[in-house]
Parts: structure tokens; sequence; C-alpha cells
């Protein structure tokens, strides 16, 4: 069990770094905005629950999991730029690099390429852990580097078998998707990061999510990355996908796959769907994990040792 309240010292640091990261974003001319944490509707991803909450007698809601939706509402209503800095809420994600509520800065910009946002990503991670080169390398790079597969081309057979020898477990039944994550995660992930900030860039397209999917030198690739340090990862960022029905088809099938896992299904947010057909500029968004940005910065083992008020992990 961890400590339920942070020294002195690292609530002072918290409010400083919370207060440098506002100065960034206004440097920059990218307005806050405040979105709302409780919504009628829970963003759908296969990998991320919500915590539902009683509203009404018969009326329930979610706490969001990211400000995603909201966000892009505003986004197609002439916002302009935008940024968010504060809670969100995932269920069951408690852990030593998890918590079910944890500060997320996320933002969009309007315009911008996806290069130019990953490395401005990279500035703001480095107002948290100081000056670090930045490094790029491809999904699939990284796959044939530390897990000596084409994750591409590799048979399913062997993917479940290289899990096998990963998990000590019978993977007979995994997919390929279940294979890749399972070996991203403890094969890929923990090798990136080491004395750089990594950006993980060129994703397949069944990685996509909601970013934009391009032909890239003869092959079909996901404008999305994700940045790296110490084997953790900090950002996660899109080249945003802006078709409506594209979108709806993807979250259908991520629906699918909760339902392949016996999760909930949730209803689609067609508030969030119609905001996309408002012409929905072309733009970009991330989204960095600001609480494993200061565990890194104090170099403590657990996100827990940063937050004010922690989750108690059990065994």
């Amino acid at each position: 069990m961890s400590p339920e309240l942070i020294p002195k010292k690292l609530l002072h640091d918290r409010a400083l770094m919370l207060s440098r990261a506002r100065a960034f974003f206004a440097e920059k001319s990218v307005m806050e905005v405040d979105c709302c944490a409780l919504r009628p509707h829970a963003a759908l991803d296969a990998n991320i629950d919500a915590i539902a909450s009683a509203v009404a007698e018969a009326q329930t809601g979610f706490l969001h999991t990211s400000p995603e939706y909201t966000m892009k509402r505003l986004i197609a209503s002439g916002s302009g730029d935008i940024y968010y800095l504060g809670h969100v809420f995932r269920k069951g994600d408690i852990g030593r690099i998890h918590s079910p509520e944890f500060t997320m800065a996320e933002w969009y910009r309007i315009g911008i390429s996806l290069a130019d946002l990953i490395q401005e990503t990279c500035d703001f991670l480095c107002l948290f852990l100081g000056t670090l080169p930045l490094r790029k390398v491809s999904y699939r790079d990284a796959f044939l580097h530390y897990a000596g597969i084409d994750c591409i081309n590799a048979p399913l057979f062997h993917l479940r078998e290289q899990a096998r020898k990963e998990a000590n477990m019978d993977t007979s039944s995994w997919d390929r998707d279940t294979c890749l994550h399972f070996l991203l995660a403890h094969q890929v992930e923990p090798n990136l990061g080491h004395g750089a900030l990594t950006a993980l860039i060129d994703y397949p397209p069944h990685e996509a999510a909601l970013a934009c999917i391009i032909e890239n030198q003869g092959e079909k690739t996901a404008e999305r990355f994700e940045i790296y340090h110490r084997g953790i990862e900090l950002a996660n960022g899109y080249h945003e996908l802006s078709d409506p029905e594209e979108l709806r088809s993807r979250l259908r099938e991520e629906n699918r796959k909760r339902g392949a896992q016996n999760k909930e299904i949730y209803p689609l947010d067609e508030q969030f769907l119609s905001a996309l057909d408002n012409h929905f500029p072309n733009c970009c968004g991330v989204s960095v994990g600001v609480d494993r940005a200061l565990m890194l910065r104090h170099q403590v083992e657990t996100i827990a040792e940063v937050l004010p008020f922690a989750w108690a992990v059990h065994p």
C-alpha cells in the first residue's frame, strides 16, 4: 500500500509544473478549456473501461476517460487551438504506473503537421524531464529490433508461440491483435526511451485508433505516435480522423472487440459523430500522462508517489 500523502516538496513541485504547463500553452496562444468530467456516453475503446455513475433514478452517466470527444466538438464549433489539463478516470487502472484517477494534458492544433506535433510534445515533456534528444522508430522496426519478429508478415502461430514463451501460459486462442499488444508491452516498450525520448511512429492500420491512415512507401500506416521515456509510455497522438462514416465504422469495431472480451457494449455518442459532419478542420491532437511525467521527473518507482491522494494497490 502506498502512502496517502506525498511530501510537501513534491506537492509544491507538482503545483509548479502545472503552472509551467499552462504557461507553455499560453505562449503558443492555445486556449484552455474546461470539459465536463461526467458525460452521458462513454468513449469507445476496447481496452479502456469507463466508471459509471448514477445521475438520476433512470439515467447513468460516465466519468470521462479522456476529454477527446468534448474537445473535438469544441474544435468543430470553431474554438481554434485548445488544451485541457485536468483529471480523467478509468475503471480498473490500478498499478505501478496506473491510477483510476489521474491528470491528463490533452491538446489539439489546427493545421499542424504530425511531425511538428511530435516535436511540440517532446518540448512539453522536457519541461518535466529536462532537455532530452528525440529519437523516432517505426512500429515495425521496433518489433524487428527488440522482439526479433516482423509484426506485419509473421504468421499467427509464430506470434502465439513467442507470446507463449514470454507469458508462460497457453496462448493458442489469442488473436493477432492480442499477441501484438502483449509482445509490445513486454518485449518492445521496456526498451524504448532510454537516454532519450523515443517516438514510436508509423503504426499499422489495425492500430490506427482514431488516426488517419496513409500510404507510406508502399505500405498503409496510421498517422499515430506514442512517446516513451525509460520504458514508460507518456504520450499518444494522432493526425485526427475527420471522416464521420469511417469513424462510425471504427467505433463499431471497438464495440465488437469489447463484446468478444465479454465487456459492456457502449452506445455510440451521436453528438460527437454529428460534430464531425460540421466541417471538422485538419488537425492533430495528443494526450500526455502528467503524473507519469512527474514520476520520471522525481525518479520514483510508482505513480502513487507523486499523487497527493493515491489509491491503495491491493495484492
